[in-house]
């Protein structure tokens, strides 16, 4: 079995290198959302912090909901342990202490995001700015991305990257829809809307999955049916679904490759069979809300079980 220093190293560079593209992917949400709104209050930006578990941190810092404070506060802040910038540094400095684990393609692809973004984010991000950037962090997250696929043998240490990326990419998915739908749609008189339709249609786009859903709706959209496709439907790879699939299938690997079935196993099952015995109108008369505050804190109790039954820190 591998060394639980070593598979937590792993685990964690993978899961921090998904957080600072995922931190991106909720800034440009929320942005977005913003220019849709009727009115120019500042409320985008509180709901980004606050879908980002960030809202004690930031206001021991600030007394307001600036977008220029807030902007700068999830791409650079040091004192933000989300921040696209921690992350960042957080991933470089897992893979180094793994970097035997790693091919020299994934570490020098690390190294390179870390050092360009290191330059990017040296200065205050402006408004006018935000995008060039935010399309530069998804573009060099992507890249690590790519060399570990292309370069990595698929035995555990692949699965324990794996592993960190989508728990980190499933509980980002639930949180971008919670704070769409709870916190950045105006009112419950907005649902079903043209406003609420719109905002809808950027939360696709926030996860790049606005093509892929035009293709398979046939051009249709509304709330139950996007949401369908970001919780339910398995082959969109950034779905709840598509994501606790393929955590099962990485902690399988692990099983068989160590002969041995852990608790994280049993978690993980019970998740992918909650998911999968679930239909959007369920889900909705339910709560949507209540349903997508259960899988984040599910998920973050499965990531718990992950890190005990490997030793990560023994």
């Amino acid at each position: 079995m591998m060394l639980g220093k070593t598979a937590g190293g792993l685990f964690w560079m993978f899961r921090y290198l998904e957080r600072a593209e995922n931190t991106a992917r909720l800034l440009e949400a929320g942005w977005h959302i913003a220019l849709t709104r009727s009115e120019g209050d500042s409320n985008e930006w509180q709901s980004i912090i606050t879908t980002a578990g960030m809202n004690d941190a930031y206001l021991e810092k600030y007394d307001s909901y600036d977008a220029a404070q807030v902007i700068n506060f999830m791409l650079r802040d040091k004192d933000n342990p989300s921040s696209v910038m921690t992350a960042i540094t957080a991933a470089r400095n897992n893979g180094r202490l793994v970097r035997t684990a790693l091919s020299s393609e994934v570490w020098e692809a690390t190294n390179e995001c870390w050092m360009v973004l290191k330059d990017l984010l040296s200065r205050p991000v402006t408004e006018r700015a935000m995008h060039d950037i935010l399309t530069q962090i998804r573009f060099r997250t992507s890249v690590v991305r790519g060399a570990l696929h292309g370069t990595m043998l698929r035995n555990d240490i692949f699965a324990f990257a794996r592993l960190g990326t989508f728990i980190e990419r499933a509980d980002n998915t639930a949180r971008i829809m919670d704070v769409k739908y709870y916190v950045l749609l105006p009112s419950a008189a907005f649902v079903g809307s043209s406003i609420d339709n719109a905002q809808w249609e950027v939360i696709l786009r926030s996860v790049s999955a606005e093509r892929s859903y035009r293709w398979l709706s046939g051009g249709e959209s509304g709330p139950a049916s996007i949401a369908n496709f970001l919780i339910l439907d398995s082959r969109m790879p950034r779905s709840l679904a598509f994501c606790a699939k393929k955590i099962g299938e990485n902690l399988g690997h692990l099983e068989k490759e160590y002969a041995s079935r852990q608790e994280s196993n049993v978690q993980v099952d019970a998740l992918c069979h909650r998911i999968n015995s679930q239909t959007v109108d369920t889900i909705f008369e339910d709560g949507l809300h209540e349903f997508l505050s259960s899988f984040i804190a599910d998920n973050a109790k499965l990531a718990g079980h992950i890190e005990e039954d490997f030793r990560f820190y023994g």
